[in-house]
């Protein structure tokens, strides 16, 4: 093909390639419909990529003129091995979602409209778009809200909500016009299957991310307790790290940290820290979570009755992140300055986290790690400055 010459208007404006689909946006330019589709919905941009105008909607109409063209040209040049371009498959309208849903009355009914939903939101991202539009939101979520929907009916409701990607004002909406929806998720996650847990905390994760604080601010107690048990029962990877991603959303407002330290979460997060085979974001996760928790006296509390605490912590410090190391050095200040009784200060000395403070102060690790790990030395340097516990190498780092 390197030796045809192609018309220019046959090539897509994104991936430069001979369009398969050509689709018509606002602004009047041919795109690709998968090159478009992944720069509007994949990557949220709202602009064209050529005009760099708004796009004043996600509504992009085939182009069956330049269709037409193209598959002419191709079969014009098919001795040079070009191959002619199929006719797509017309995309789902909003009609066709509607009456799918308003034929779901039975129980029956509403698996196969289900799985019809899945199949076409898996197609492209327009389909999902049109079936968000469309009122299906609404049915997915009475679905999942009805005590009397079967646990195989919940599940595949959750998926589809999930799999659907909604865009940040359909997750505005179902917190606010479904205020219940977050206590209906909940009730999933205690109850429901694995698969049901894992969705019920993805998109629980999906919509706090995007809430009103004011919201976040009256979350149940339940949510956290709830939330805490999926990361003990190991659901999946993908459901700790969004049980990590929603409790480090929620956790820094009002009192959802004392909510979080009373459903146990210290201890479980501390055990994942112990983890050798721990990811890297996993653990920065654990460790903003668990900084968010020690902002409160019940959250340092249990960090300092867990035996393994406060060293499984500082070892942390230089060996995973530079986040993950401004995290563990906050911990270790929230608890220098509120909790710093004569055997906590030994202990500290004792399991070498002093030492590794030291050693923060010699080492390029950013600038407000160094100055809060200044800090704590600081704080207690009447006890610690002088003691046989800091290697000598570290001791002439010890600040004034």
């Amino acid at each position: 093909m390197d030796d045809i010459d192609v018309p220019s208007f046959f090539i897509c404006p994104i991936s430069l390639e001979i369009m398969k689909d050509p689709v018509t946006v606002s602004t009047g330019i041919t795109y690709d419909r998968e090159s478009i589709e992944k720069w509007m919905f994949s990557g949220k941009n709202t602009t064209c990529p050529v005009t760099k105008q708004v796009i004043s909607d996600c509504e992009i109409t085939p182009n069956h003129t330049l269709r037409r063209l193209i598959q002419s040209w191709c079969m014009l040049n098919a001795s040079h091995g070009i191959e002619r371009i199929p006719t797509p498959k017309p995309p789902i309208s909003k009609a066709q979602i509607i009456k799918l849903i308003n034929d779901a009355k039975s129980p029956q009914q509403q698996i196969k409209c289900l799985k019809s939903l899945q199949s076409i939101a898996s197609e492209n991202s327009t389909n999902k778009r049109c079936i968000e539009s469309s009122g299906a939101v609404d049915f997915l979520v009475s679905i999942v809200n009805n005590s009397d929907s079967s646990a195989s009916l919940v599940a595949e409701a959750l998926s589809i909500l999930y799999n659907l990607q909604l865009t940040e004002a359909s997750l505005k909406n179902l917190m606010c016009k479904n205020s219940d929806f977050i206590r209906c998720l909940t009730r999933v996650m205690q109850r429901g299957s694995y698969e049901s847990r894992a969705y019920a905390v993805l998109l629980s994760k999906s919509m706090v991310e995007v809430a009103d604080p004011m919201k976040l601010i009256n979350l149940r107690p339940e949510l956290f307790v709830e939330s805490i048990q999926v990361l003990r029962d190991q659901i999946s990877k993908q459901a700790s790290k969004a049980s990590l991603q929603l409790l480090a959303t929620i956790c820094p407002w009002g009192r959802n940290k004392v909510k979080a330290a009373e459903a146990g979460v210290v201890p479980v997060i501390i055990d994942m820290l112990l983890d050798s085979s721990l990811e890297r974001r996993a653990c920065e996760m654990v460790l903003i979570v668990l900084d968010a928790v020690c902002k409160c006296a019940e959250g340092r509390s249990e960090l300092l009755l867990h035996g393994a605490g406060l060293v499984v912590v500082s070892k942390k410090i230089l060996r995973v992140s530079q986040v993950a190391s401004e995290r563990a050095v906050r911990i270790l200040l929230s608890i220098s300055k509120f909790c710093a009784t004569t055997k906590v200060l030994q202990e500290m000395l004792q399991l070498g986290v002093v030492a590794k403070l030291c050693l923060v102060l010699q080492v390029d690790c950013g600038f407000k790690t160094k100055e809060r790990a200044r800090e704590v030395l600081k704080l207690h340097a009447r006890v610690w400055k002088n003691s046989p516990c800091i290697p000598s190498n570290l001791i002439s780092s010890y600040p004034a």
